[in-house]
């Protein structure tokens, strides 16, 4: 028989110390495996933060090729009732003299050195002919409206033109119609903006084919 020659005292102490180390290692090993399962979950937050970010980047990326593609399908057909005038007949040269010109509002011929501004604005007083026009060389679509146009249609084609590079509007008293949209050689007369011929001239005559100047500004020139 062995007998603990250590006191009492002493066994309560090195119980102590064993239970210490134990608990110890336990707390590690706990520790571990809630460091571990952070990780884990972490990897997982990232890996669906990273799957839904393509989804969405994919999603916005078809969005802008279908909306592309529609304003190529609009702009690819013929415009109902368009008046078109031979661009090799419209003068260009920069005069600083009035301009008569054979049709209202004009759609091309000599006009002032300085364009006007065209980056989307919307003039609330008539504005120089001569001006606009240059503004039309340089690719951009002008919207003019009478007094019979509707105080709504109004509205639609000045949040349109706001949001369209290369285009003004401004009102035009004695014009044939109600709302007219023009451009270098291109004329169309519609009676509101939800006519779809307003998309599809926006669509095909905003720096289009028939731009004299492309890419010419349509900033830093005058505001009527």
């Amino acid at each position: 028989m062995s007998f603990d020659r250590r006191t009492r005292a002493e066994q309560m102490r090195d119980a102590d110390r064993a239970h210490g180390r134990h608990s110890h290692v336990v707390a590690i090993g706990l520790s571990a495996v809630v460091v571990a399962g952070l990780l884990g979950f972490g990897s997982y937050m990232l890996l669906e933060k990273s799957e839904a970010k393509e989804k969405l980047g994919g999603g916005l990326a078809q969005d802008a090729k279908q909306t592309e593609q529609g304003e190529k399908d609009l702009a690819a057909g013929p415009i109902a009732g368009e008046k078109t005038w031979d661009a090799t007949k419209l003068t260009r040269d920069h005069v600083t003299t009035d301009v008569t010109y054979p049709m209202e509002p004009p759609v091309g011929g000599n006009h002032n050195p300085a364009w006007l501004n065209c980056d989307g604005v919307v003039y609330e007083k008539a504005v120089p002919n001569v001006n606009a026009v240059h503004a039309l060389e340089h690719g951009a679509v002008w919207v003019t409206v009478s007094e019979k146009a509707s105080p709504d249609a109004v509205a639609a084609l000045a949040s349109r033109v706001k949001s369209t590079p290369y285009s003004l509007m401004s009102p035009y008293e004695g014009q044939a119609g109600a709302i007219m949209l023009s451009a270098w050689g291109k004329q169309v007369t519609v009676d509101g903006a939800d006519d779809p011929r307003v998309a599809a001239f926006f669509a095909k005559y905003v720096q289009g084919a028939q731009t004299p100047e492309p890419g010419a500004p349509c900033t830093g020139g005058v505001d009527g």
